[in-house]
């Protein structure tokens, strides 16, 4: 839901009413993951996707259902070898979908509308709802914030509130969305319970260091996968605003002084194009210690040879060096900057969702990642 926040928030500020059809789990090879929505207010617009097109149709039909009749309802789409074409799901996975009338009068609509606003607004915030559980708690929600405040509650128990809480505040301190399983005993309502937890984050940063025309490239795949790029280099004639107009940031400062600074996260890349020792010795060595999530160099495979020795002799461990993407990015033949930022973005996107980075033609692996598994449900058939 929270995927939409800003065309869900508009739609609160005009006052319209609504059912958002949300993703709770995956399984199999499902197209879209938990946390994707579709919306559809009372003039019957739609906005948003839970399958890139699969069972859209199906889905608008039960948010326009919910609209009318008030209930949440939890529901599963998926195949079977006989009918798969048509169920919908040709890919072969099944998802399960809660929808979730959010009226005037509906009882989680403040809260919903609060998580909204917060997303809307670029501020961390977590939504969590029960999607499995008593049919009276069905859609429940409780809107959890970084310093550990939660608005709302499941009106069962006021430290189920606090346990849920708690644990989407984890959630959210990473960006993940995905279930908790509370058990009978934690629930304090008589039964287990499976609450979904959606984490709106800001977008994560990108840096790029070196002011170069493969980094001008490289902004701008950065930008389109969703970073927030600074571009860093230490000399004011080619760090400008004229070269690089999609970065959010420009700094004019010797690199490994700016990353001294600067906030840096779990999700962050950073990405070392300047190629020269001067520049990359002192910026790795602080880089490598960092608890990032990407570090990788340009450079050819001798230029990597002689830039790890130099890093051993400032300290560097071998498990630092471990981390490192040296050659940045994936063999793909790369010749032009264009082609080159897309083989670092793959190496990117494989090193955040664990791909292997191999050709799917022929290969044994998941082409979707990172699912949060089915828990029982009605599985729903659109013959």
């Amino acid at each position: 839901m929270l995927d939409i926040a800003e065309d869900l928030h508009r739609w609160v500020e005009q006052g319209r009413d609504f059912a958002v059809a949300t993703v709770v789990a995956v399984g199999g090879s499902g197209p879209r993951g938990p946390g994707a929505a579709l919306a559809v207010d009372a003039d019957g617009t739609a906005i948003g996707s839970v399958s890139g097109g699969c069972v859209e149709g199906a889905v608008y039909d039960l948010c326009l259902q919910a609209l009318e009749d008030g209930e949440v309802v939890l529901e599963r789409f998926g195949y079977s070898d006989e009918d798969a074409f048509a169920v919908g799901l040709t890919c072969g996975g099944v998802i399960d979908i809660l929808v979730t009338p959010v009226r005037a009068a509906d009882a989680a609509r403040p809260v919903l509308v609060a998580a909204l606003a917060a997303a809307a607004r670029g501020e961390a915030a977590a939504v969590a709802r029960i999607v499995g559980g008593p049919a009276d708690m069905l859609g429940r929600a409780l809107l959890i914030r970084p310093d550990g405040g939660y608005e709302g509650g499941f009106g069962a128990h006021p430290e189920l509130d606090r346990t849920v809480a708690a644990e989407a505040g984890a959630f959210l301190e990473v960006g993940r969305t995905g279930t908790l399983e509370i058990g009978e005993q934690g629930s304090r309502c008589g039964a287990p319970l499976t609450v979904l937890v959606e984490s709106s984050v800001p977008p994560p940063r990108m840096i790029v260091f070196g002011a170069i025309d493969f980094a001008s490239a490289l902004v701008r795949v950065g930008v389109f996968l969703g970073y927030r790029v600074t571009v860093c280099d230490a000399r004011p004639v080619f760090a400008t605003r004229t070269r690089f107009p999609e970065a959010e940031e420009i700094v004019v400062e010797w690199p490994h002084r700016y990353l001294e600074r600067t906030h840096v996260d779990g999700r962050t890349v950073l990405c070392v194009l300047t190629h020269d020792a001067k520049f990359d010795v002192p910026l790795l060595r602080l880089a490598l210690g960092l608890p990032v999530a990407y570090v990788g160099a340009m450079g050819s495979r001798r230029t990597h040879l002689d830039r790890t020795a130099r890093l051993r002799d400032v300290g560097v461990t071998d498990p630092e060096l471990a981390r490192l993407r040296s050659p940045i990015g994936l063999d793909l033949g790369a010749r032009t900057p264009e082609e080159t930022a897309l083989s670092i973005a793959a190496e990117i996107v494989a090193a955040r969702h664990g791909g292997s980075g191999v050709s799917l033609t022929g290969a044994h692996t998941p082409i979707h990642r990172d699912t949060t598994p089915l828990s029982p449900a009605r599985i729903v058939s659109l013959a």
